[in-house]
């Protein structure tokens, strides 16, 4: 059974005129007519912005150690399915900032004329640069990143800037009226925050409404392995009138049929980038193995099953795709044909979809 991987393999074929998986040689990029017919769309919270339903995030895989046309392809495969949303960081890519500097080369290649049919966010909160200044949630820090971020993207303003991560060390009224600004400057359109926990986010929120520039998302790891957030996250998320963008869907992997007869040598786990091979642990592999037969009885890889399942929620306002291969791409976009779930199946799926221990951004989220 295919589930999408050969006509992904067609479709990456049109944009080339070469086809070498290395240094593929695109076509002249005309952006497809029917590219808004089948992805569906999701408010933001209460605000006015429409996001699509699967996003793309480019943290791993859009830097300097990939092929630029790789990226380029990929960039245009997911905005011709409907894939608006571009998600980066300040420090995404290798070296970090690569992958910013990319997106702003393959926007001025291939998106110079469709800016506003785009959301583009980036954040800050993580090591950027050496010294005091260089990371956190500081008022310096926060406008200083985004200057250096909207010059290797060459725009003039993002759609979304997030706070990355709890400061536990600056003022929440410090870093939120850094986000303030940034929108009043015209250097945002809209803000958020990421990886914040329950009670950090409604201090947020209020901070925010008061200031008259409301909190739209809050960015956060989940997955059927990493359940933080239903605790009682989204309930505030909704109750504060934010949406939840979820990253990490697939558990950095774990939830894909990569790990279900061992490690492969091109895995996360091999290279040691940001999977620790203590993730699989037989109970957690033994939740993946059943959790991949439920999904073949729903004619769906686990991979389309796991995003599927985040969208059952309608306060998940986009899922972030990471994607490093154009097959990979445009399998995950075809959850969106199945994400309907009986009830039996959602009870046979929560008794497998257990805490795998796999939050890595849980110093922020469980900050006080």
């Amino acid at each position: 059974m295919s589930h999408g991987a050969p006509e992904a393999a067609t479709k990456s074929a049109a944009y080339l005129t070469s086809s070498s998986p290395l240094m593929p040689t695109l076509r002249r990029y005309e952006p497809a007519a029917d590219r808004y017919e089948s992805m569906p769309y999701r408010r933001a919270g209460h605000s006015g912005l429409q996001l699509p339903s699967l996003g793309l995030g480019m943290w791993q895989n859009f830097g300097d150690s990939h092929p630029l046309a790789q990226s380029r392809l990929m960039a245009r495969m997911a905005f011709d399915a409907g894939v608006t949303y571009f998600d980066l960081a300040n420090n995404y890519g290798v070296p970090y900032g690569s992958a910013e500097e990319n997106l702003g080369r393959i926007l001025r290649q291939d998106f110079g004329s469709l800016r506003d049919e785009l959301v583009i966010s980036t954040k800050a909160g993580y090591d950027m640069w050496p010294g005091p200044y260089g990371e956190w949630g500081s008022r310096k820090y926060l406008i200083a990143s985004l200057d250096q971020s909207l010059k290797r993207l060459g725009l003039d303003y993002v759609d979304i800037y997030y706070s990355h991560r709890v400061d536990p060390y600056t003022p929440l009224e410090e870093t939120m009226g850094a986000l303030d600004q940034v929108v009043r400057q015209g250097k945002a359109l809209y803000v958020g925050i990421s990886s914040y926990g329950p009670k950090r986010t409604a201090e947020a929120a209020a901070i925010m409404r008061d200031l008259g520039t409301p909190l739209i998302v809050n960015q956060c790891s989940y997955s059927l392995l990493n359940r933080w957030v239903e605790d009682e996250l989204l309930n505030v998320v909704e109750d504060e009138g934010m949406g939840l963008v979820a990253f990490s869907p697939l558990a950095q992997g774990l939830l894909s049929d990569r790990y279900l007869n061992g490690i492969p040598d091109d895995s996360r786990v091999r290279s040691g980038r940001a999977f620790a091979s203590s993730y699989l642990t037989e109970e957690n592999l033994e939740h993946v193995r059943t959790l991949n037969e439920i999904a073949k009885r729903r004619d769906q890889t686990l991979s389309q099953m796991a995003l599927a399942w985040l969208l059952r929620d309608p306060r998940v306002s986009s899922v972030l795709l990471g994607v490093s291969r154009p097959e990979q791409l445009e399998a995950n976009l075809a959850a969106l044909r199945n994400v309907e779930f009986s009830q039996a199946e959602l009870n046979e799926i929560d008794q497998h979809a257990k805490e795998g221990s796999i939050n890595l951004w849980e110093s922020s989220s469980s900050a006080e």
